[in-house]
């Protein structure tokens, strides 16, 4: 009888990692297809490009090498790799769904689609960081600031990406209800979304480090 080449951990963790890009990307294409504003990383990343000569993806791929960097330096160890692979993987997902553009055949309000691109983007994330492989750089800081200072997962993410959107704003980035939504919806739900998978469907979170609360001091 031949042996399991990966094991079953192994397997586990990687369906959740390519569930997670899966549903990422398709709640980012909504975000795109429903044209009421772009997520903070974006906008500012088309701020930058109105006053430099670079493309999204450098802007993005540069934010993603900071973050990194804060990540070694912050936690002292040698940076992951594999965010890049999620930002090459989601992103050329999502450039195969512009391109076949599925929502084209199916008329919904724009705000229902804004609905399901915030729980799709908060659940994709939600299930990346669960496999704790490739996990999104902005989101590594915001582990970071979990563990290290006791935050909220979603107060470190909030703050990193409230800063993206008012640089990139300032700068001449487009925002609108879809850039709000992505900051509070996505930003709250993905520590919910965490626990509701590890408690309610038995899903291991290998990604996000659950906060304790302080024992009291007897005196």
């Amino acid at each position: 009888m031949g042996k399991s080449v990966m094991p079953a951990g192994s397997s586990a963790k990687a369906a959740k990692y390519g569930s997670g890009c899966l549903f990422f990307s398709a709640g980012a294409y909504l975000f795109i297809h429903s044209d009421m504003g772009t997520d903070p990383l974006d906008t500012f990343a088309l701020g930058v490009l109105k006053h430099l000569p670079l493309t999204v993806g450098v802007v993005q791929t540069s934010v993603a090498v900071v973050c990194l960097a804060v990540v070694a330096l912050w936690g002292r160890r040698r940076p992951p790799l594999s965010p890049l692979l999620t930002f090459f993987l989601c992103g050329s997902v999502i450039d195969v769904e512009r391109k076949i553009d599925w929502m084209s055949h199916i008329h919904a309000p724009s705000i229902l689609i804004l609905i399901a691109a915030t729980l799709f983007c908060a659940y994709g994330s939600a299930l990346i960081i669960m496999s704790g492989f490739g996990i999104r750089a902005i989101d590594l800081v915001a582990i970071e600031a979990t563990t290290q200072w006791r935050w909220p997962f979603w107060a470190g993410k909030g703050m990193i990406e409230l800063s993206l959107l008012v640089t990139g704003f300032v700068l001449g980035g487009p925002a609108g209800v879809g850039t709000v939504a992505f900051l509070v919806g996505v930003d709250l739900l993905i520590q919910p979304l965490v626990m509701l998978n590890n408690r309610m469907l038995g899903l291991v979170n290998h990604g996000l480090p659950e906060r304790r609360t302080p024992e009291p001091v007897n005196v």
